[in-house]
């Protein structure tokens, strides 16, 4: 393929790539709504009735639910080529919120909203590992960026960014179950508590191990 070509195909993919995460981004600042103003009893909530009496919960879940917009958006813009070599300063600023989020709020959040997961012990364990996986990917993504280790930044920020997706993956995979097979509800939520960011993880591997050959 001539270079001209690949450059189109380059900005085709990237194109549908910003227009994808911008439809989801747009449904997730929807989900986001039904939760302001503060409302014990909305939505999802309505299936925690035991959980959201505790305290520690309600913390966690709020925290968790109107950080997650701005983790997506932020750690999207991290992998913006233009931004990255043009405008390091912001690049490095916008990267850094996306850090601070997710090691501060987002993943110890997710931790113990963990805890109290529909779908019993299966599910529970699955969202456990996931917080604790996506703080530890991110961590590393810091931490080879101090190391000035760039590609191995890139690749923990992949990593990590395809757990943040998986709040989106999970509600997809979802959908097609839901559309495609009648299973009882809690066997699909099991099922999508897994495969949500166990699928954006194997894709980034992959993609990783092409990468290095």
């Amino acid at each position: 393929m001539k270079a001209p070509q690949r450059h189109i195909l380059t900005w085709i993919k990237g194109g549908i790539w910003y227009v994808a995460l911008a439809y989801f981004s747009y449904l997730m600042v929807l989900i986001t709504l039904q939760y302001i103003p503060i409302d014990f009893g909305a939505a999802f909530l309505r299936v925690k009735v035991d959980a959201i009496q505790h305290l520690h919960y309600q913390i966690a879940f709020f925290s968790h639910v109107y950080t997650s917009i701005f983790v997506l958006v932020l750690g999207a813009t991290q992998f913006s080529a233009r931004l990255r070599l043009r405008y390091r300063p912001l690049h490095r600023t916008l990267g850094m919120g996306y850090v601070g989020l997710i090691l501060g709020i987002a993943a110890p959040s997710g931790f113990v909203m963990a805890l109290y997961a529909n779908g019993g012990l299966g599910s529970q364990i699955s969202f456990i590992l996931q917080a604790i996986l996506w703080w530890g990917f991110t961590f590393w993504a810091i931490k080879t960026a101090k190391d000035r280790n760039w590609k191995g930044h890139e690749r923990w920020m992949m990593r990590s960014y395809a757990l943040t997706l998986s709040a989106i993956s999970l509600r997809l995979i979802k959908w097609i179950i839901v559309s495609t097979v009648a299973w009882p509800p809690m066997d699909t939520y099991r099922i999508v508590s897994w495969a949500g960011w166990l699928v954006n993880l194997a894709i980034v591997e992959i993609w990783i191990l092409r990468t290095r050959r």
